[in-house]
């Protein structure tokens, strides 16, 4: 394989509307809420309905409104539904419905006067297929939400969206709190319309109070992985990673590695179809499955050190292990 100057390789990518390729970084759609009414709303959760955010990170803490099963937990796949914190949040349910797409795990997000969301990309399977969601509700001006360099406020009762596959971080530097609903979905084509809409200069912004006769059916993923990954995922997974590889530095063995571990991608595709054919989902071909994982991550680890992914410098490595070799044999 010839690799240019500079040590990516370019391919020919799926065409994917969602959060790991947005063709900017912030998108504000033509929508506002009523913020008043969102912050009475938080103020009804009981203190105990906050809890640590899944990261562990100082100053950021989570109330769940939508989760498996609706229940205590921060998993990304499985049946969604509403939890009892947002059973009692009328304008809340509104709000989601309002959007006519199917919801993953949704939270109010919760920054403490002072704290920060660390620089950080969001790598892992669930984001190659999912935007993420933000209605500020408690907020000041002086509150930046930073990606890929370019850093905006984000006013309560806006609407945005941000490309997450890009580095991006969060600051509050005032002595208030800030608080968001986050809420995780695929969207519909229609939503995706609607995201386009914004960034018209002509576009109207339509303004969604709260209705108090209003019963909107709230719509939820059911979202499961597969004992094994399906051949065209991988592919698909595959292609996209190889698409956006390239090398820290532009060096005769760096290049000599991205080829490699190109060459070890493309491998990976290609056996996995193989066992496919032979095997399917059977529970007795999974041991298969899982030693080509294994020789491959074995291998990646090897191979992997300077290179990155070229738009958010993430380790080709610690991609490759959070978007498939994590989730592509989740029973064995």
């Amino acid at each position: 394989m010839e690799i240019p100057r500079g040590g990516t390789v370019r391919l020919r990518s799926a065409s994917i509307s969602n959060a790991m390729r947005l063709p900017q970084r912030f998108f504000k759609l033509p929508v506002t809420f009523d913020a008043d009414r969102l912050r009475a709303e938080v103020a009804q959760l009981p203190p105990e309905a906050w809890v640590a955010h899944p990261t562990g990170e100082p100053g950021n803490s989570a109330a769940r409104l939508i989760t498996v099963e609706g229940g205590d937990n921060d998993q990304m796949y499985g049946v969604m539904r509403m939890t009892k914190n947002l059973e009692g949040l009328a304008y809340v349910r509104q709000v989601l419905a309002g959007f006519g797409v199917a919801w993953g795990r949704s939270r109010f997000l919760r920054l403490m006067p002072g704290a920060t969301v660390k620089m950080h990309s969001d790598i892992y399977h669930h984001w190659f297929y999912r935007t993420r969601m933000h209605i500020p509700i408690t907020t000041r001006p002086q509150v930046r939400f930073t990606c890929d360099g370019e850093s905006v406020n984000m006013a309560a009762g806006e609407c945005w969206i941000f490309d997450n596959w890009r580095q991006h971080a969060v600051e509050n530097p005032t002595e208030c709190h800030r608080v968001h609903l986050v809420a995780d979905t695929t969207g519909t084509a229609a939503f995706w319309e609607l995201v386009a809409r914004g960034t018209k200069a002509d576009a109207g912004v339509e303004h969604r109070p709260y209705d108090p006769s209003a019963r909107p059916e709230l719509l939820t993923e059911r979202s499961f992985l597969r004992p094994v990954m399906a051949p065209e995922e991988m592919d698909l997974l595959v292609m996209d990673t190889r698409s956006e590889l390239t090398v820290e530095m532009d060096t005769s063995e760096h290049r000599a590695r991205l080829a490699s571990f190109h060459a070890l991608l493309l491998g990976l595709a290609r056996d996995w179809r193989q066992l496919y054919m032979l095997h399917g989902e059977e529970i007795a071909g999974r041991r298969a499955f899982a030693e080509l994982r294994d020789r491959v991550r074995d291998r990646s680890r090897a191979l992997a050190a300077g290179l990155v992914m070229r738009t958010n410098r993430v380790a080709a490595e610690k991609l490759l292990e959070a978007r498939i070799l994590r989730v592509c044999v989740s029973a064995e």
